[in-house]
């Protein structure tokens, strides 16, 4: 349940209804602060709509940090979002395989996103390594636009657990499909 009413277009003001454009429940709570949900919804679109950095890529960084922050909410919204943009089921297999410490069958790049996303997840900072790997594939913009991503998301996992946002019953099934590693 979550810790503050989710609200509906009827209880905000005419010039923040455009605010639940997509009516879940994220934006549901976030509207109480209506400058900040505004905000929030911009980067976010940015992110998913006008970076450069190839859209499976930022998937599978995203579905990474969510796995590791054990966000039902953000994991099963990104399992649909990124099927959408061609992440496999395999590919949300290998996530659990490699924060296990296993070697997926991804390529390199790919597996080097999840292991930056799970850096950033658990410390402010990459690994020069890994940092090194990443450049040798993406260009300055891509590495700015996906260490942002995995930044951003780090922090709507927050806003998710502190608020205790529901997973709406329509993506109840991904998390079925892929559940967390037991603790």
């Amino acid at each position: 349940m979550a810790r503050v009413p989710y609200l509906t277009e009827a209880d905000l003001e005419p010039d923040n209804r455009d605010l639940l454009a997509r009516n879940i429940n994220l934006y549901r709570a976030l509207v109480h602060s209506p400058n900040t949900a505004r905000q929030f919804g911009a980067l976010g679109m940015h992110i998913r709509y006008e970076m450069t950095l190839d859209p499976r890529l930022r998937e599978l960084a995203i579905l990474q940090v969510g796995y590791m922050a054990r966000a039902p909410y953000e994991y099963a919204h990104h399992i649909e979002i990124g099927r959408r943009v061609g992440v496999t089921d395999d590919d949300v297999r290998a996530i659990a395989t490699e924060s296990a410490g296993g070697t997926s069958a991804l390529p390199l790049l790919d597996r080097t996103v999840l292991l930056a996303a799970r850096e950033l997840s658990a410390a402010p900072a990459l690994n020069d390594d890994t940092y090194t790997t990443l450049s040798e594939h993406l260009d300055n913009e891509m590495l700015v636009d996906l260490i942002t991503s995995i930044a951003f998301y780090c922090g709507v996992v927050r806003v998710l657990g502190a608020l205790q946002i529901d997973v709406e019953d329509d993506c109840l099934h991904y998390l079925e499909e892929f559940p967390f590693a037991p603790e």
